[in-house]
């Protein structure tokens, strides 16, 4: 089974998450998805300190009825920060069978260098880098943190990176995101119509407990 790991503060979930999954999905004919909230984020804290339970709750309302979509609180359930890398080793743990694909934005790829043990990523699972506008990858092993850069080859017909343990990097180009969550954020606290962003439970459920306000 090819299963997508989609991690994020979704704070809130959004639309454009949910295209996410779905491109990537249809790019890498995954089998399931699993959004994964972020417990305790380790590059910035939350914004407006919502919690974990009302962002994991948002997810799940967002997914209903999906069932190709699943969440995981993983993270919340090991505690400490939110790092990737530990979250992987987990889930590598309890699908062994199974290929896993690590999907992120085209932005975080570009940061992953920052990432804790970010070097042990590629070998622990294949990714999904989904690309939007205004941050397209020319040349991607030249996107790549120049420490390992050297554990890679470029396959110059369909753009993939292959790691020298098997690992691949998929790159994808996704549909135009409309809002951030800082924008959705910004719009919900001045009392504004969030629905074209979020999915309609989401918007009921952020203007009926006032999350933003």
């Amino acid at each position: 089974m090819r299963i997508g790991l989609l991690g994020g503060s979704f704070n809130p979930v959004h639309n454009a998450h949910l295209r996410i999954a779905e491109e990537a999905q249809a790019a890498c004919r995954l089998d399931r998805v699993i959004f994964i909230p972020a417990a305790d984020p380790p590059h910035k804290p939350v914004a407006g300190d919502v919690s974990f339970a009302c962002r994991s709750k948002m997810v799940g309302m967002a997914i209903k009825g999906r069932p190709d979509f699943e969440m995981s609180v993983i993270e919340a359930e090991r505690g400490g920060k939110s790092y990737s890398i530990d979250t992987i080793r987990i889930l590598r743990e309890r699908f062994p069978d199974d290929e896993l694909y690590f999907i992120i934005g085209g932005d975080s790829f570009l940061e992953i260098g920052t990432w804790y043990r970010y070097d042990e990523i590629f070998s622990s699972c294949n990714l999904i880098v989904v690309e939007r506008a205004g941050c397209s990858i020319v040349n991607p092993l030249e996107a790549l943190p120049a420490a390992v850069c050297g554990a890679f080859s470029h396959d110059g017909e369909t753009g993939r990176l292959t790691h020298r343990s098997g690992t691949n990097i998929y790159f994808i180009t996704g549909s135009p995101q409309e809002l951030s969550s800082t924008e959705i954020r910004r719009l919900a606290s001045a009392g504004a119509d969030i629905s074209r962003y979020v999915p309609p439970d989401v918007a009921a459920y952020i203007s009926q407990q006032r999350i933003y306000n």
